[in-house]
């Protein structure tokens, strides 16, 4: 596969400009990282889950963030509020499938937002997302377990019946809809060691969506900037703790020289 450079440091300095407003139904044991990982790109998240205010919410965001990691059957009809709204607004729509594949009403859950509104990104792990593309597999809670299949054409296939970007996250990143396939090899296996990188992540997806509406661009590039900060991180912290702190700090800081030199991006 060919390696190719792609322009995220132009996406990332479109957020710091544009400054849009991240809408976000997310879950509840990682909600303040994913502010503040939106906060530190630059963007404004907000995070309103009211049945009675997130229509009006989404029509004043430029991107809504919906996952599923604390779903309750209410949360979930709140976001198929907020997702009709989004989707009438015209703004994108990422969804993480945050343990799909470990209950029936995970899986129950997240086949009705999918069939009952416009979702625009699908992101998952390999088995939550092999999962949702109508695999027998199971996860682990919210850990993925194996996948015995091509994960890129899970992948591909999903995304061409769906008519959305696909995002599977993992030791290699495959970001792929109806016409490119990104393969992302940055990243660093201490982000495994904190919980919310995953969450983190799809609402870092989000923020690049917001601006770029070449969405699987936007997640390659959000992707890119996220885990070009993980490994710097890596280099100098002592633990999780100061992992995490490093992380934001470098992102906060990233620049173009870092982003070209670091990036690690495939096309399939």
């Amino acid at each position: 596969m060919p390696k190719i450079k792609i322009d995220a440091h132009k996406l990332l300095e479109k957020i710091r400009v544009q400054k849009p407003v991240i809408h976000h139904l997310t879950n509840w044991v990682t909600i303040y990282d994913c502010a503040n990982v939106v906060k530190v790109l630059g963007a404004s998240p907000v995070m309103a889950h009211a049945q009675e205010e997130v229509a009006q919410m989404a029509k004043i965001a430029s991107a809504l963030v919906l996952n599923i990691g604390t779903l309750t059957v209410g949360f979930v009809e709140a976001m198929k509020t907020a997702a009709k709204s989004a989707n009438e607004k015209g703004i994108p729509v990422v969804l993480d499938a945050c343990g799909v594949g470990a209950t029936q009403l995970r899986d129950k859950k997240c086949f009705e937002l999918l069939d009952e509104t416009k979702i625009d990104i699908i992101k998952g792990n390999s088995s939550e997302i092999a999962r949702v593309a109508g695999e027998k597999v199971r996860t682990k809670g919210v850990d993925a377990t194996r996948v015995e299949k091509n994960l890129i054409e899970i992948a591909r296939n999903l995304s061409k019946r769906r008519k959305c970007t696909v995002v599977i996250t993992g030791k290699e990143d495959i970001v792929a809809d109806t016409g490119e396939i990104y393969i992302i090899n940055n990243g660093h296996p201490m982000m495994a060691n904190i919980v919310g990188t995953g969450c983190m992540a799809t609402s870092v997806i989000g923020t690049f969506a917001a601006v770029e509406p070449d969405l699987a661009l936007a997640a390659a590039c959000g992707l890119v900037c996220f885990e070009i900060a993980a490994e710097c991180a890596a280099k100098s912290a002592s633990g999780p703790g100061t992992f995490k702190e490093k992380m934001f700090d470098y992102l906060f800081h990233l620049d173009k020289n870092t982003i070209n030199r670091m990036q690690k991006v495939e096309r399939v």
